[in-house]
């Protein structure tokens, strides 16, 4: 069932249809779905697929007995410096931390992924190990809905395979609830959350002391995300199910009612976040991403959970609303809840790659297929998917905190549609992981998918969601030892059993729906995908849904693909936008006065013309700054795998038009390396490390390159300062000419630079490399006497043996590396300090990404290939007028301060929009 989206295949069933009939013919559409693939990708074979799920089993072990080794009872594992992640112990991450409750995080969220992945005795240890060291009574503040899914996500998953397992008879006889028992008690420590006159709860709660007490140092919040509240109705219901206590269903319900009276009545859609008290919408934009997201998935699931035809309903007229709005092919966007033919932003986050997963359940394969592959093209460009990205496909938050979302969607198709198209998107992701992510003590979180530098974190989830989908994708359903299909996941990859739906049903089941609207029958197919029609006559049918995206990243070309085409087939010139305009075009300044004036299409291009603007002006300030630099650690052990976020100088060697720098580091003495070095013998040839302070940065470069050294890595002397939590930093000169100096010199905070250190302490002799961005470690290791020294290094022989299996198919992602140093350069960065600025100054705050101003403009004619709009709007407009994008936006800013004047009002609200976070 975890792969069902509707009710019957092929023919609807009745509405109150048994649930048995529900779970049978809802499987009976996956297998017959998967079974209708005959030609397309070329199938891979039993034991290709078989390799695959093994070095899936073998990087889970790398990953879970790191954590167990290096981390475990803390909640997380930091794999760089190999050591656990406890709360209160490490510089606060913001509300990032509001997921650690000192209760073994990683082990409770990885309970049920043991089971899928076979090590039923590797789960009994950790069932014992929960039981005897987890407490769930700390005086810390946690988030409610992260809490929900990880943690009774996580206790409830491990008690359904653990009572599977105990009815086979081999493991677990001695189980007695235990789990279900945590569970229980970590609910009702939940329930005070909900406290408020909305039934919406708190966004935190402190586990020992609840809400509004003044030793909980919590309750005071107003606000809360659509998600939040609206992600608790699986764990919940299902909580209630297995104990009979019904409380936690219905707090849940009442949640889900709330936010169903208060979506906004003529979109149907809901904002991002809503004040618990009031009900009034805080962020009135809406989108299938962050902070939404999982809301959505929950009224799908808890209609195949629970069998309530009143969340189906709910979930369609939603549905309905992203279709008309939102969804504007290959592209999610957000838009606002009163004004949805407005976006709202000209970016994506990443979370949204979760939805063509839930399309899939609802049965809408084409547009799950369509995100999906514009999706995959993002990360065969990045190697990753960015935290977000722009409509153009440029890097907007270059984090990747080695997030599922993209994994689960790729299994749920493979499941509809058996296109071994799939698996091999899913060998993509497993080799990504191993070449870029993986570290000596895990895999590590991405800092810069740019850079390929590396963030000391190893989510939960990821061990909870990543490896559980990666395996199944390859499993074939002799390799599980449970049927699959008798559970539904949870947002965190948890499983419910889907007889759960006719146990303890003491919960009174009342429509609301009807009440608050007309419902259109077309929105409610009671079906799920039916191969008859998904591929009639076509057994190509999802290759040529892919077809047409297959270059859409690499072209650059922009969102409302579709709708330009309409443009054009209609005859009308497409809108202007803020980067094709030019002051001295007098048809752009016409086409200006008219917006707002002759229809409202003129009134929507108007705003989403200032919206640009305002974009295009704030990159123009942030061009002069430099991206990030990564200092990459390539000598035994570490052969490339640990990489650093590394602050850019002003001055010296520039390493994105270079060739990158590599040699042996050593401290310079002084270690500030203000005055002339005392020991220059030990330098020479080298890369010098220095201490920030007392001097400028540019006096240090000196002094060094004096001495010899070949480049140099200045520490942060703030003890604890880290990329992890504080800005990019650059570093300034003094003021003068500094084209005296020629090596290159990169900026480190002292948690990073902390690695290097000890890694000179212990292994005396430490190689790096100074690069603009990481290199493929296949190269580092074409250093014969390295790739020697690896091989003798019996420490790594499993990561070896995973390396050889990547490498033999990375071309493919290496040649996507081959990137133009200038898109990098073209990302936003913090402010430099000023010449005047000593070293120890404060490092200022990196900006959010922005798409390039001076691109040419693309978009696809109707053939699909990309072709330059400008030459389309000169033909059209046969006008002689310089129609070059590329001037400079200084120029274009003085003509038009008078209209822009009209509008300060509208720009202002843009401005504040855009400062949102995720």
């Amino acid at each position: 069932m975890s792969g069902a989206g509707g009710r019957g295949c092929g023919s609807p069933v009745p509405q109150r249809a048994p649930w048995s009939l529900v779970a049978a013919t809802a499987a009976f559409c996956l297998v017959s779905a998967t079974s209708v693939w005959t030609a397309g990708a070329e199938p891979m074979s039993r034991e290709e697929k078989q390799k695959l799920g093994n070095q899936v089993l073998e990087m889970f072990d790398h990953a879970y007995g790191n954590y167990m080794e290096h981390a475990y009872p803390a909640d997380e594992l930091m794999p760089l410096t190999c050591r656990g992640r406890v709360r209160g112990q490490e510089p606060s991450r913001g509300d990032v931390d509001d997921a650690l409750g000192k209760f073994s995080l990683t082990l409770i969220d990885s309970l049920d992924t043991l089971v899928v992945l076979n090590k039923t005795k590797e789960f009994e240890d950790a069932v014992r190990k929960v039981l005897k060291d987890v407490n769930l009574d700390n005086d810390v503040v946690v988030s409610v809905f992260e809490t929900n899914i990880r943690v009774l996500g996580g206790l409830l998953g491990g008690h359904s395979l653990a009572i599977m397992l105990k009815e086979k008879g081999e493991y677990m006889q001695w189980y007695n609830d235990e789990l279900l028992q945590m569970a229980k008690q970590l609910g009702y420590k939940l329930l005070p959350a909900f406290n408020t006159t909305s039934g919406l709860p708190y966004p935190r709660i402190n586990l020992k002391f609840g809400i509004r007490k003044p030793e909980a140092r919590t309750g005071t919040e107003t606000d809360t995300c659509t998600a939040c509240a609206g992600t608790l109705i699986l764990e919940f219901a299902a909580l209630s199910r297995f104990t009979g206590a019904t409380i936690f269903e219905e707090y849940a319900r009442k949640a889900l009612d709330f936010l169903w009276e208060k979506r906004q009545r003529s979109s149907n859609l809901v904002g991002v976040t809503i004040n618990i008290h009031t009900g009034d919408w805080v962020r009135k934009d809406s989108g299938v991403g962050a902070g939404i997201d999982s809301y959505y998935e929950y009224l799908l699931k808890a209609y195949v959970l629970l069998g309530d035809d009143s969340f189906l309903e709910r979930f369609n007229t939603h549905y309905d609303a992203i279709m008309r709005y939102i969804s504007q092919p290959p592209l999610l966007l957000d838009v606002h809840i009163h004004k949805p033919m407005l976006n709202a932003r000209t970016w994506m986050d990443a979370l949204l790659a979760f939805f063509p997963g839930l399309q899939v359940l609802k049965g809408d394969i084409r547009p799950a297929i369509e995100t999906h592959e514009m999706l995959y093209q993002v990360i065969k460009k990045h190697n990753f998917l960015p935290e977000a990205f722009t409509t153009d496909f440029r890097v907007h938050w270059a984090q990747h905190p080695l997030r599922p979302e993209f994994a689960e969607s790729t299994y749920f198709l493979y499941k509809a549609t058996g296109d071994p198209y799939y698996l091999e998107v899913g060998k993509t992701l497993i080799e990504n992981l191993n070449k870029y992510a993986r570290v000596p003590c895990g895999f590590a979180a991405m800092k810069d998918v740019r850079t390929g530098s590396h963030e000391d974190r190893m989510d939960s989830f990821f061990l909870a969601e990543m490896f559980k989908y990666l395996y199944l994708l390859f499993a074939d359903k002799e390799d599980i030892i449970f049927d699959i299909e008798d559970y539904i996941f949870t947002t965190e990859a948890h499983l419910l059993p889907l007889w759960l739906s006719t146990t303890n049903q003491s919960i009174a089941k009342k429509n609301t729906t009807s009440e608050y609207t007309e419902l259109d029958d077309s929105n409610f197919d009671w079906t799920c995908p039916n191969t008859q029609i998904l591929f009639p006559n076509d057994p190509l049918y999802a290759q040529s849904i892919r077809e047409p995206l297959k270059n859409v990243v690499d072209k650059s070309c922009p969102r409302g693909i579709i709708r330009v085409e309409e443009s054009f087939r209609s005859g009308a010139k497409p809108p202007l936008r803020a980067r094709d305009f030019m002051a001295t075009n007098p048809e752009h300044l016409e086409i200006l006065k008219k917006m707002g004036a002759a229809s409202s299409i003129d009134a929507e291009d108007g705003l989403r013309f200032m919206q640009e603007m305002i974009e295009l002006s704030s990159q123009q300030q942030k061009e002069q700054q430099l991206p990030p630099r990564a200092v990459q650690i390539v000598s035994h052990p570490f052969f490339g795998r640990v990489v650093l976020t590394a602050g850019p100088a002003q001055f010296g060697l520039d390493l994105s038009k270079h060739k990158e720098t590599r040699g042996f580091v050593a401290s310079s003495k002084p270690y500030n390396g203000c005055s002339e070095l005392t020991n220059p013998e030990a330098v020479m040839g080298k890369i010098a490390l220095i201490q920030r302070g007392q001097c400028m940065f540019a006096e240090k470069a000196r002094n060094i390159q004096n001495a010899g050294a070949i480049g140099g890595i200045v520490i942060d002397d703030n003890e604890g300062s880290s990329s992890d939590t504080a800005p990019l930093f650059q570093m300034a000169g003094d003021g003068k000419d500094t084209d005296d100096i020629k090596i290159p010199m990169l900026f480190l905070f002292s948690k990073e630079g902390s690695i290097i250190l000890d890694a000179v302490r212990e292994y005396e002799e430490v190689e790096v490399l100074l690069s603009d961005k990481a290199k493929d470690r296949a190269a580092i290791l074409k250093d014969p006497e390295m790739e020697n020294e690896e091989q003798s290094s019996p420490e790594n022989d499993s990561q070896n043996q995973s390396a050889e299996q990547v490498s033999s198919s990375s071309q493919e992602v290496d040649s996507v590396d081959q990137e133009s140093s200038e898109e990098n350069s073209l990302n936003s960065y913090p402010e430099s300090l000023s010449p005047a600025d000593m070293d120890n100054a404060a490092s200022i705050s990196a900006s959010e990404q922005t798409s390039n101003p001076t691109e040419n403009h693309e978009t696809t004619n109707l053939n699909g290939e990309c072709t330059d709009l400008d030459n389309q709007l000169q033909e059209q407009s046969e006008t002689e007028e310089d129609s070059n994008p590329n001037v400079s936006w200084g120029k274009k800013v003085q003509p038009i301060d008078s209209i822009l004047a009209d509008w300060n009002e509208d720009i202002e609200a843009f401005e504040m929009m855009e400062k949102d976070e995720l």
